[in-house]
């Protein structure tokens, strides 16, 4: 099998396009005879005034993964996270002035060389032996995600009930169950990552759409249940009525780009609904159709037809952007 993949793949070096077709071919052959290939992994980690918690960090990473690229992202940190992460042997780029954890995540994307990413937190919270554990899934899975438990969370009630909130609005618009949409602890492949990276923002909402692009992309998601620390030193900087409002508008964004449908049916629904109701009471009452029942089965109609329309673009636009790349 060796052989032919090594005749199929470079039969035609002077044409780059059917070159590259019969890599691929080569490479899911590999797959199939289940040949070890040595992954190239980068370790992306987002750091605002993280001194006391990453240089350990690192320092574990690096007994743990001697081979893998680490990367530090200082998101204009006030401290020496820096200098504390590049002296333990981090590559580290600094920002110059705070962005956001989101616009830190896409630097790394940017900067990793390798095949395969992995997004963890600078805080400690984060067990670098779990990417062990995820890492496995990558071979079969566009991405895997770290499921924390719910039970030993370190989080408070409002915010572990808003999180299974935004679970439950990101599984119906997905038809896919989402156990933990907001956990940053997860690894995927460097084309995926890319593909959307003009779609992340740069704040904290960065896990929550990458997993929607990814769920409703049509690509393959894994998750798995990780061991959460303590929280070293300080506390979240997550604002749990501005991120949270924050999510929310993200999950219906990525809603309307892939499956408006799935936001316009509802609401075109309840003015359908509202206005039967409507034209029952007045009907029963005063025995005649009135023009608030009008309003309200025309507005009704005129946003279902909007979703389709929607929908044309959408699947339109999905189209466009995957036309080119077959393989990502």
């Amino acid at each position: 099998s060796i052989s032919y993949i090594q005749r199929e793949s470079f039969r035609h070096p002077q044409d780059d396009k059917r070159n590259m077709n019969h890599f691929c071919k080569a490479l899911e052959i590999i797959l199939d005879f289940g040949v070890n290939i040595e992954m190239e992994v980068s370790i992306i980690i987002p750091a605002f005034n993280e001194a006391d918690t990453i240089g350990n960090l690192i320092k574990r990473l690096k007994e743990l993964y001697p081979d893998f690229e680490i990367i530090v992202v200082d998101d204009g940190s006030e401290d020496n996270t820096a200098r504390v992460a590049y002296d333990s042997g981090a590559i580290v780029y600094s920002h110059p002035y705070n962005i956001g954890n989101g616009a830190a995540i896409k630097t790394g994307i940017r900067l990793a060389s390798g095949k395969v990413l992995v997004f963890m937190d600078a805080d400690g919270q984060h067990e670098p032996a779990e990417i062990k554990r995820l890492i496995e899934y990558i071979d079969r899975f566009d991405m895997v995600v770290g499921v924390r438990d719910k039970m030993k969370a370190h989080t408070s009630f409002i915010r572990s009930l808003g999180n299974k909130f935004y679970n439950w609005l990101a599984s119906y618009v997905t038809n896919f169950k989402v156990e933990d949409l907001t956990s940053g602890f997860r690894v995927i492949r460097e084309d995926v990552a890319k593909n959307f990276l003009y779609l992340l923002p740069n704040t904290f909402s960065y896990p929550t759409t990458l997993t929607m692009c990814v769920l409703r992309s049509g690509r393959s998601l894994k998750y798995v249940p990780i061991k959460m620390g303590k929280r070293v030193k300080g506390k979240s900087k997550i604002n749990l009525f501005k991120d949270g409002i924050r999510f929310f508008l993200i999950i219906l964004k990525i809603c309307t780009l892939y499956s408006p449908l799935k936001i316009f049916l509802p609401i075109s629904l309840f003015f359908f609904l509202t206005g039967l109701g409507y034209y029952l009471y007045t009907f029963i009452s005063w025995g005649r159709f009135t023009n608030m029942s009008a309003l309200l089965f025309t507005t009704s109609i005129i946003i279902f037809m909007m979703g389709l329309v929607s929908e044309q673009i959408s699947q339109m636009r999905f189209e466009r952007s995957e036309g080119g790349n077959k393989f990502m």
